[in-house]
């Protein structure tokens, strides 16, 4: 016998329920998981969450008004939150990516239907590392303007916008006290990707701006604590650099065309550069 719409409302109901309860268990062993460290388990329970949140209808992009929408929406955007940070831990910038991608819609879309995460701005602020470590300024920016005021207060935002307007300006040096004063542990795995960038940034222009540099204020304005990661540095990534009578050589490193040089860029490097030599010497 067909069953009345008020029996029908009640079986979708405990189904609903069913699904939640399911997901909960479930994201309470991925917990677990992840406090002891067990990445392979965790990464493999993230996966299965994933498969069980696509039966929420509540979720973006639909946003049914289901009877348990708010629960659904809530667990789902800190399984997402999870998500990221289990990403970072296995550094998989891939992964990182695309989870932060699908943990931004509930970010933005979901404002009035369930409560903002206290965990919003410290994971923003990451995902904005992550792009100034890819050197990517403009993503940067963009990222930055859908941010509402307020957040430009909160201790996350704050850092890494002061870390963009250091790199920008060529303050290199201030990335070392930025690198001893993060807001959030999960920020390290791209203050170390940043490094390299900024690393990268130094030695492009350093090679450009001087014919030549005493060994030990080309390792500290390159921010190497030892000779021999300096030298293993200038052997893997620095082939057209020579080390002579205790100095680094710059000369193979010149570019034939100097039309093709940024001037105004190399300028305000050079200034930069001979501050920082002052601070060394």
């Amino acid at each position: 016998m067909c069953s009345g719409p008020k029996e029908r409302q009640e079986n979708q109901g405990a189904t609903m329920d069913s699904e939640l309860e399911k997901v909960t268990c479930k994201f309470a062993w991925f917990n677990f998981a992840c406090a002891r460290d067990e990445l392979d388990d965790s990464v493999a329970l993230l996966a299965e969450l994933k498969v069980l949140l696509t039966k929420f209808g509540s979720l973006p992009p639909s946003f049914k008004k289901t009877p348990n929408a708010v629960a659904e929406l809530k667990l789902a955007r800190t399984i997402y939150e999870h998500a990221v940070i289990l990403s970072v831990k296995i550094k998989d910038q891939e992964a990182f990516e695309r989870n932060f991608s699908q943990l931004k819609a509930f970010y933005m879309d979901t404002c009035g239907m369930i409560p903002p995460s206290p965990d919003e701005y410290p994971i923003r602020g990451l995902y904005l590392l992550k792009l100034l470590a890819d050197n990517k300024i403009a993503d940067f920016h963009t990222e930055l303007e859908l941010l509402p005021l307020e957040a430009l207060n909160h201790p996350c935002i704050k850092y890494v916008v002061e870390l963009e307007q250091s790199f920008m300006e060529g303050a290199y040096n201030q990335w070392i006290n930025a690198r001893e004063a993060i807001p959030h542990d999960t920020y390290v795995y791209f203050m170390d990707h940043l490094a390299d960038t900024v690393r990268y940034e130094i030695a492009d222009c350093t090679g450009q701006a001087y014919d030549y540099l005493p060994v030990k204020d080309a390792k500290k304005m390159l921010m190497f604590t030892s000779d021999k990661e300096f030298l293993e540095y200038i052997t893997e990534e620095q082939h057209e650099w020579e080390i002579k009578n205790c100095s680094v050589l710059f000369h193979m490193a010149k570019p034939n065309n100097h039309l093709d040089l940024h001037p105004f860029k190399l300028m305000n490097q050079a200034f930069n550069y001979a501050w920082e030599l002052e601070q060394i010497m």
